[in-house]
């Protein structure tokens, strides 16, 4: 599905059923060097299944225009401004990785917009190794490989074939290399500059879900215990101060087993069960 978001084409996988905004909404924001496709068991399950659902392309990735966004915070509003294109009044997003960082800064921006964040595969903050950051600038195809070897669990057969004809490290190699040349960078970039997050936090309305993967070491599950932490005080605070943040409640938390970074890929069905139950 296309729209026009401030002057430029912006593209949205809707599950293969035709999206009303008038439904419950659930929108997918991938990570960095990705696109809509990384989510195409769990936002095809839910539209098939009473939601209606946008699995956006951020800018500069997959079929939406360039060029990619710098911060984290332009991102943010890019994707509020999509879903005012949509016709959406309210959304549960999920975000994955540096979309976990998008889906926590749009959160917080436009509380009456999201009514349930998910965050897969968060840090805060979410730096990025030097010789990843430097090879992603001078060397793609190396960034590319570091990440496929970082972004995989060590119980994934190699080369991470579940059955005949299937590799997901090359399905996951040959994604990247779909995207444009800098857009790894760009995305690295505004990940690594990104230090609003407990900010974001304080300001969450909405019910939150943290997802990790116990195998991570991209985004290892101890590096979103200070998120957790300031989610569970801007909850506690809110409950105490209005009858509203009740609806919310705290934080909670799944982890998927024998996974790593790439989790929609690794354990599909796990992911999809978690969203399953909080959307």
């Amino acid at each position: 599905m296309w729209f026009d978001v401030n002057g430029r084409r912006a593209y949205a996988y809707t599950g293969g059923r035709s999206f009303d905004p008038a439904a419950p909404v659930v929108v997918f924001v991938h990570g960095a060097q990705h696109d809509h496709s990384v989510w195409i068991l769990q936002s095809r399950y839910l539209a098939h299944h009473g939601r209606a659902v946008l699995a956006v392309d951020l800018p500069g990735h997959g079929r939406s225009a360039g060029p990619a966004l710098e911060t984290v915070e332009a991102m943010a509003d890019w994707l509020i401004a999509l879903l005012a294109a949509a016709g959406v009044s309210q959304a549960a997003v999920v975000g994955h990785s540096m979309g976990s960082l998008i889906t926590l800064e749009a959160a917080a921006r436009a509380p009456q917009l999201v009514n349930r964040a998910a965050l897969l595969g968060v840090a805060i903050p979410m730096k990025v190794a030097d010789v990843l950051l430097n090879a992603a600038r001078d060397d793609e195809p190396e960034a590319f490989a570091m990440i496929n070897a970082w972004s995989h669990s060590s119980l994934t057969h190699r080369p991470g074939c579940p059955g005949p004809g299937f590799s997901v490290y090359w399905q996951n190699r040959r994604l990247m290399e779909r995207q444009a040349p800098g857009v790894l960078f760009t995305d690295f970039n505004a990940c690594n500059a990104y230090v609003g997050g407990l900010t974001a936090a304080d300001a969450i309305r909405c019910p939150v879900l943290l997802v990790s993967a116990a195998k991570d070491v991209m985004t290892p599950p101890k590096a979103a215990r200070e998120l957790l932490g300031r989610l569970q005080q801007a909850s506690a605070k809110l409950a105490a101060d209005s009858a509203g943040a009740e609806r919310a409640g705290p934080p909670r938390t799944v982890s998927i087993a024998g996974s790593g970074h790439a989790m929609m890929t690794e354990r599909p069905d796990a992911v999809l069960d978690a969203l399953r139950d909080f959307v």
